[in-house]
């Protein structure tokens, strides 16, 4: 930040950290109620004992110094799978504070640099050489978090409750949390969205990354009569799906909305599901193609359960609820309009990340919700794998690759869209009407759906919106700016004003 503008400098850091020491005062002296805090200044302390408070230093997985059942919550921001080496990052402060704290809490600073072998992330770098690091690392993860997790249940009163927050857009993240606690013996009761990223924050600016973080509230599980018929997944699908659509449409009125609502409706599913763990299948399921592939697979993979049902198929039947719930309201209701599976997969890409560029993974999964097959209708014709990530191409990118379906739009309605959009931008929009009429698409109630729904999710242009475009971004406000001219000169009638113009007056 730059320190010295006024309110927004050391002003704002001063007036934050201040809060913070009102707000710990209230909640240390709840005797002293409002008079501890705002403005006044000094309050009495004589006669005040302040209750006993130890403060210990310990790996999670061994708290061996509290006795079982003795504690009434625990409160923990965990690990978040890989997005951050902590321990990497800690070195550049860990020499400074050895030569400061160092001198009086030495037992803490034995080590030249911090303990990179026992932290509980998802490092590949702890099985650099090995076959399948990646895979071993989030296995290894997923064990040291459950140890955590056991040792937290064993801490906890019967009628204790933990509370834990987490973020991660992979799934595969959350399905390594979530079994470890799960495995632990907890439930989770309940969960909430919370906004916690700035809308300038530099390291999320211009990225599909998340903004809020989820808060879940877990109890120790009541363990199951021993007698309890199975669970089953194809009885309890439909309930998990339920659950979320009960909560999506808070979640939207709150102003949760990308990426971030898919995030926030993983709580709800992940709530139905705890509580019916372990469950399985009564059907089994075909291994599928991909890891048959996978000729090192044995090396790293657990052995294929058909009947296997993990926290990933719950958060699975939550996207597909998110995937209906959004093209519902991206694209008017026309009789025999349903998107096709590539255009409906292209809206909700640009719905959910609000960029060209995000994790392979998570497009992978948006296929797997949509009925697309990434590699075969996507990759090299919408889009480009680039490292981890997928890159989406604008409608000149695609025409200079030749990439462009039919300008019917027999394969997928999408193709018909990036034609016009290309001869808009390339020639005029005059060119692009002509086109659309010719082949009668302006009558055509899939084009028109497939339309109104990628006018809503596409980057508003400068032209229309005012503002300045983010550079990665500019290509598809390009698009956007000629598809939203064709539909004011020619398509008016049949397509209202994007919803998100009016967010620009």
């Amino acid at each position: 930040m730059a320190p010295l503008i006024v309110g927004l400098g050391y002003d704002w850091a001063i007036e934050q950290t201040a809060k913070c020491i009102e707000e710990l005062v209230e909640l240390t002296r709840p005797d002293a109620g409002a008079a501890t805090t705002g403005k006044q200044a000094g309050f009495d302390f004589s006669g005040y004992t302040p209750p006993p408070m130890t403060l210990t230093c310990k790996s999670g997985d061994a708290l061996d110094h509290i006795a079982d059942g003795s504690i009434d919550c625990v409160v923990m921001d965990p690990p978040y799978y890989d997005n951050v080496m902590y321990a990497e990052l800690s070195d550049f402060f860990y020499v400074w504070l050895k030569r400061t704290a160092g001198h009086v809490y030495p037992e803490l600073f034995l080590r030249p640099l911090t303990d990179k072998e026992n932290e509980a992330v998802a490092n590949p770098a702890k099985f650099k050489g090995e076959k399948g690091a990646r895979a071993l690392a989030g296995r290894d993860y997923q064990e040291r978090m459950a140890r955590i997790f056991s040792e937290c249940r064993r801490v906890l009163k019967a009628d204790g409750i933990m509370t834990l927050m987490f973020t991660h857009k992979a799934t595969g993240a959350w399905d390594a949390l979530t079994t470890g606690l799960m495995q632990a013996g907890f439930t989770i009761d309940a969960s909430w969205p919370i906004n916690t990223e700035a809308e300038g924050s530099l390291h999320i600016k211009e990225k599909s990354a998340a903004n809020s973080t989820v808060l879940l509230v877990c109890r120790p599980r009541i363990a199951p009569d021993s007698d309890d018929e199975p669970q089953y997944w194809e009885d309890l699908e439909p309930r998990v799906a339920a659950a979320v659509r009960q909560r999506i449409g808070q979640f939207q009125q709150a102003g949760i909305r990308g990426v971030d609502l898919y995030l926030s409706c993983f709580g709800p599913a992940l709530e139905e599901f705890s509580k019916h763990w372990p469950i399985t299948r009564g059907t089994p399921r075909p291994q599928p193609e991909a890891r048959r592939r996978r000729r090192q697979a044995e090396l790293f993979e657990e052995a294929w359960d058909p009947y296997a049902v993990t926290p990933e198929d719950a958060l699975d039947a939550a996207r597909r609820e998110v995937k209906n719930w959004r093209l519902d309201q991206l694209a008017q209701k026309r009789p025999n309009a349903e998107l096709d599976p590539v255009t409906a997969w292209f809206v909700l890409a640009w719905d959910a990340f609000a960029a060209p560029v995000f994790p392979f993974d998570e497009a992978l999964r948006l296929a797997r919700a949509t009925g697309v097959d990434l590699e075969r209708d996507i990759v090299g014709r919408l889009a480009a794998k680039k490292n981890s990530d997928l890159v989406l191409w604008d409608a000149s990118t695609r025409a200079a690759k030749g990439s462009l379906g039919p300008a019917d739009g027999s394969r997928a309605m999408l193709d018909a869209i990036h034609h016009l959009a290309h001869l808009g931008r390339a020639h005029n929009i005059g060119t692009a009407r002509e086109r659309m009429e010719r082949i009668g698409l302006h009558d055509e109630p899939k084009f028109l759906s497939a339309l109104e729904a990628v006018l809503e999710v596409l980057p508003v242009s400068t032209g229309f919106g005012g503002l300045d475009v983010p550079e990665a971004a500019a290509a598809a406000a390009g698009d956007f700016d000629a598809l939203e001219k064709l539909r004011r000169l020619a398509l008016s009638q049949q397509i209202g004003e994007p919803e998100q113009l009016k967010m620009f007056g």
